[in-house]
């Protein structure tokens, strides 16, 4: 499902999470994987920023039991519908301007968000701001990514850009803008992914 606000997508442009077939499948995976990995063992609070249709919200109320999670995305009915049944707290906000105090959250996760955005150090700055403790970030792994939407035949007149895509990283370059907000203490790298647990600063 895929949805628009402005020219703001919204949602996921192609379901990875219910894909069939086994490479992708295998792809997802791994990404659960590194996700679980870097996971705190019991925050009180937990943000997502752009939740899209909530399927990793699903996964990170299964794996921390007793975390109370909050989602947020930017308003959309289609939306709205696919949030039904989450057992989370939903917020329609952007990711510019959190709608949160300061060092709200034990765990902040932005998933697959930052490359939407043509201010994603705006955005982590307000990841950094609301968050005390942990944060957790992934992005597609360039050029790689869109090297595998052209091996599928995906996006080719795009050049294989997911269509949304407005920052493409390599890994090095991704550390390098995650660590001027927050300190990175460690990696994943589930292809076609970059994934860093950082932390929130004391002295902000």
């Amino acid at each position: 499902m895929s949805a628009t606000v402005g020219d703001v997508p919204v949602g996921n442009a192609y379901d990875k999470e219910a894909t069939t077939n086994p490479i992708e499948r295998r792809m997802v995976n791994g990404f659960t994987a590194g996700l679980r990995s870097l996971l705190p063992s019991s925050p009180a609070n937990v943000l997502e920023v752009g939740c899209g249709e909530g399927g990793q919200l699903r996964k990170i109320g299964d794996a921390l039991p007793g975390a109370h999670l909050v989602g947020i995305d930017l308003p959309h009915p289609d939306l709205a519908e696919r949030w039904r049944g989450l057992d989370s707290e939903m917020v329609c906000a952007s990711a510019l301007t959190l709608p949160f105090p300061d060092r709200s959250f034990d765990l902040v996760l932005a998933l697959e968000v930052l490359e939407h955005l043509d201010d994603p150090e705006a955005a982590l700055a307000e990841i950094a701001r609301v968050g005390r403790d942990t944060v957790v970030l992934s992005v597609p792994w360039e050029p790689w990514w869109r090297a595998g939407n052209l091996a599928r035949g995906r996006y080719v007149r795009d050049f294989g850009n997911t269509p949304g895509h407005l920052q493409h990283w390599g890994r090095r370059r991704f550390l390098r803008t995650v660590g001027r907000h927050l300190q990175v203490d460690a990696v994943r790298r589930p292809v076609p992914w970059t994934m860093v647990r950082a932390r929130v600063s004391n002295h902000r």
